[in-house]
């Protein structure tokens, strides 16, 4: 299928064209028809499945199609970092190409100020972060009295942030007559509970099952003792094909502990979450991509979004307690068509965490068992 199929508008294809897009994704495929029918959405998808075209696109569309009431904002984007908003901020200028469509991107930990000036200038779309926009609404500068379009992207991730109160407070002042995207990665039960409150008969769009994008990598695990991991750790890393990890802990806490011991070992590492500043957050990650630094160690909520190309290893540190959490890690390995591996390292404690991965992925991740801590 191509995008003309789709019935885009001849400006959009012209930027889809130029950036080399000729066939949409699955996402895209099942979600523009039916956002350009005024459908709400739920999407059930991870990054990189091109999610973000699915809402731009048609929202760019049917904001073209309806001439402009006054000088309110038609359309608010929430997502849950700033990386993403910036990521969601790029596509629509991407995107709009000689539209007449204006946008602006508010974010915490940054001034205010130009924020504001951009607001004073009357977009049509707002991507924010939930903080910051709430923070700029309650101060009086963004009214959504006259809201046509609601995207949630990444819901998952937004609750796991604590930003429920906040987006419940976002929502409490918008129209009720509105259309409403919704994507996540996960189908929980708590995700579940707030789509139902938001959605008004929506359809419901999946890709790539969870479990099928564990293909891709090669797995591994070492059952160990707690106390042995860094030593376990140290080990493997003497391994010099294993240039480039992102190793996963279950804890911010624990992220700065296996990055402390690293560089005290004399392997350069640092550590990526939440309690760090958004410019912290930032050099680490510049810092890894550009090979500065051979180890990132991340959280599971920090790690959303780190996109590093010809990543060759994922290592868990520990196990996570959802196996669906495990297969977002490994997936950060093993893309476009590179070869990836994934190492665990097991306690006995976290044996009923792997049983439900194995079970998850359908197969027995293999065990190696010839190493100094077995």
């Amino acid at each position: 299928m191509s995008f003309k199929q789709l019935n885009l508008i001849e400006p959009l294809l012209k930027a889809l064209q130029l950036k080399g897009y000729d066939q949409p994704t699955p996402i895209q495929e099942q979600s523009i028809p039916h956002i350009l029918q005024g459908r709400d959405i739920f999407g059930c998808a991870q990054t990189g499945t091109g999610k973000t075209a699915a809402f731009v696109l048609p929202m760019l569309q049917l904001l073209t199609a309806k001439a402009k009431q006054g000088n309110g904002v038609r359309a608010l984007i929430l997502a849950p970092t700033r990386e993403l908003a910036l990521q969601i901020s790029d596509s629509i200028t991407t995107y709009r190409g000689q539209l007449p469509i204006k946008h602006t991107l508010l974010f915490g930990g940054v001034s205010q100020r130009p924020q504001v000036a951009s607001l004073q200038r009357h977009p049509d779309i707002i991507v924010a972060t939930p903080g910051r926009l709430l923070d700029l609404m309650e101060q009086g500068y963004v009214s959504l009295r006259h809201l046509e379009f609601l995207v949630l992207d990444e819901a998952d991730r937004m609750l796991d942030m604590g930003f429920i109160r906040d987006i419940r407070k976002i929502i409490a002042v918008l129209p009720s007559q509105r259309h409403t995207l919704f994507f996540s990665a996960t189908a929980a039960p708590e995700i579940m509970k707030l789509a139902n409150q938001l959605l008004n008969n929506p359809v419901h769009v999946s890709v790539s099952p969870v479990s099928s994008t564990a293909e891709a990598v090669k797995q591994a695990v070492y059952y160990v003792k707690k106390e042995d991991k860094r030593l376990l750790l140290k080990h493997v890393l003497t391994d010099k094909s294993i240039e480039h990890v992102l190793v996963f802990t279950r804890t911010k806490r624990g992220a700065d502990r296996v990055a402390k011991d690293l560089n005290a070992l004399g392997i350069r590492a640092e550590a990526i979450h939440g309690n760090k500043s958004q410019n912290a957050r930032e050099k680490a990650l510049q810092n890894f991509k550009q090979r500065r630094i051979r180890v990132l160690v991340a959280t599971d909520i920090a790690s959303r979004g780190i996109d590093v190309q010809q990543l060759s290893h994922v290592i868990n540190y520990e196990i996570p307690e959802q196996a669906e959490t495990y297969v977002h890690r490994i997936g950060r390995t093993g893309r476009a068509g590179n070869s990836g591996t994934a190492l665990s390292f097991c306690t006995n404690e976290e044996r009923p965490y792997m049983r439900d991965i194995n079970k998850l992925i359908k197969k027995q991740v293999e065990v190696v068992n010839a190493h100094p801590f077995s």
